[in-house]
């Protein structure tokens, strides 16, 4: 069949035209952005939730967000590499072990990854926070005072007279955040008005509900005739848990104990009970943190935006038995 030369040359530069753009279009097309995000327990609620609001945050942004558990040492040297291999180009982690941060920020440095920390923050070989990693995390000390005014203001409503009432303070001082979160409990308590000299400071071995019903144990020895009621306060649900315990073998009625937590995730179990002298918990917000801190790494790495050095959440909700399975649903923790 005869084309004419005009036709002809119009088809060639069309089929040009066409190639060119199919071309164009392809090499346009994005890169997917992958990120991590490490936790050192995923079988904890607070993780998963973390983990949930980072997949939105995915969803909403444009990226894929990497799950994996670190609960070692050595696995979360490996999850680096491994993240390395798959595309990532940065990471968010809840370290199973703080001293890790100096090995983690080499390990990323070396597979040119950039590295947030979440929740806990890294310290070097001298124990000093590495305050130029980005972090978020809470505000210790504002969050102890949060649950220091809850149980000064229980223990008013209850119409307690501070000469009948003593507080155990479980204390781990070996951790900043934890001497951060008792020191913002007792300035709160003291700020209310309760005596400083019936305040009972019980230091803890282990942060664990054992550790802490021994060390209110040792404690509540020493309390005089007098102590009617108590307050129990610790850097967490679990100290703040075996700490009530403790006043339970003492003989001691929930009615005259307040014991609030701090993360209340832990608190789940006991506030479901119709009746303890553990009252509540300082709910913090694991949703906005996995969300921030994935949005947060997604703009470092495809638009050069380093996140803040420090993030501080004070943002806590008091959860009780007439809130908590609410409060819980909300945030996608309740079990």
């Amino acid at each position: 069949m005869f084309i004419s030369r005009r036709i002809a040359n119009r088809l060639l530069c069309s089929t040009a035209l066409a190639v060119g753009l199919a071309g164009f279009s392809a090499g346009t097309v994005a890169e997917e952005v992958k990120i991590g995000f490490l936790v050192k327990q995923p079988e904890e609620p607070w993780f998963q939730t973390e983990w949930a609001y980072a997949e939105k945050a995915g969803k909403e942004k444009g990226f894929t967000v990497l799950k994996i558990a670190v609960p070692d040492g050595e696995k979360t040297l490996a999850a680096i590499d491994s993240l390395a291999a798959n595309g990532a180009k940065g990471f968010v982690i809840c370290t199973p072990d703080v001293a890790l941060g100096p090995a983690i920020v080499a390990k990323a440095e070396l597979n040119d990854l950039k590295v947030m920390a979440v929740d806990d923050r890294f310290v070097d070989a001298q124990g000093n926070f590495m305050e130029d990693v980005p972090y978020m995390g809470m505000a210790a000390f504002e969050v102890g005072e949060q649950q220091g005014e809850a149980m000064a203001a229980e223990a008013k409503q209850r119409g307690w007279e501070w000469k009948e009432t003593y507080a155990v303070i479980n204390t781990y001082n070996e951790l900043d955040t934890g001497k951060q979160r008792t020191d913002g409990s007792v300035a709160a308590l003291k700020a209310a008005g309760f005596p400083e000299s019936q305040i009972l400071f019980a230091p803890q071995k282990t942060l664990d509900v054992p550790g802490s019903m021994d060390s209110t144990s040792a404690a509540l020895v020493k309390l005089p005739q007098g102590a009617k009621n108590l307050i129990i306060g610790g850097m967490n649900d679990n100290t703040v848990l075996g700490g009530v315990r403790a006043t339970e073998s003492a003989g001691f009625k929930a009615a005259n104990v307040i014991g609030i937590g701090i993360n209340g995730t832990d608190a789940i179990g006991e506030l479901k009970k119709p009746d303890s002298g553990f009252f509540g918990s300082m709910l913090p917000s694991p949703h906005i943190e996995g969300y921030e801190t994935a949005r947060m790494m997604f703009e470092w790495v495809t638009a050069g935006t380093e996140p803040p050095k420090y993030t501080a959440m004070d943002e806590v909700t008091l959860i009780t038995r007439e809130n908590f399975q609410a409060e819980l649903e909300k945030i996608g923790l309740w079990q």
